[in-house]
């Protein structure tokens, strides 16, 4: 087993060490160490990514049903996941 430092190819994606390009090249490597660090990486990102696109479909007035249906998902989940964070709309008040 290898340390849990990040490599120059897996880094940290969330404060920005390394190009998501980079990133997603080694998710494909033969080294699972690397492959897998890859992985948690681009997951952190797709997380973040997600809350960013939420919040701003919500703040230009989508409804719950429309981000569900574009992140293929049902609206009771999207809600779920992102309500208490993200169910204001544009005036503050609860939506």
């Amino acid at each position: 087993m290898r340390s849990g430092r990040p490599t120059a190819a897996t880094g940290d994606v969330a404060t920005g060490d390394v190009a998501t390009g980079e990133v997603a090249a080694a998710a494909g490597s033969a080294d699972p160490e690397v492959g897998l660090r890859a992985v948690a990486a681009l997951r952190v990102l797709t997380e973040r990514l997600e809350i960013l696109q939420v919040d701003n479909a919500r703040r230009l007035g989508w409804s719950w049903q429309d981000i569900a249906g574009r992140l293929g998902v049902t609206k009771q989940t999207v809600h779920r996941k992102h309500g208490k964070r993200a169910g204001r709309d544009r005036n503050g008040a609860a939506g």
